[in-house]
């Protein structure tokens, strides 16, 4: 769920105020996009390495019909950030559509 807010920025010394926070969703944006990308490579090298995509080896992971390794467990690290991250990207895209 994500929830709007609207905040009324004002700044005493006269100092424009909205291209500090339009540079600073930017750089945030920039940031996840970052993140998205190497975990995206991560799970490719997983996907490669177990001839598995990365939803199949979740559904089977959860069921309980993989045996559990360090492997697997920072493979399922990686798919709980991407999905994060994505999360994250929709809500900053959302937040920078509001400022510009």
């Amino acid at each position: 769920m994500v929830q709007q807010v609207q905040v009324t920025l004002v700044s005493p010394s006269g100092v424009a105020i909205r291209p500090l926070v339009e540079s600073a969703l930017r750089s945030e944006l920039k940031m996840i996009e970052l993140g998205l990308s190497r975990t995206q490579r991560n799970l490719r090298e997983f996907e490669q390495k177990y001839s598995m995509s990365t939803p199949e080896f979740y559904r089977r992971l959860i069921e309980d019909k993989l045996q559990e390794s360090l492997d697997f467990i920072e493979w399922a690290g990686e798919y709980k950030t991407l999905l994060k991250l994505q999360e994250k990207r929709q809500a900053q895209w959302s937040g920078s559509q509001m400022v510009g």
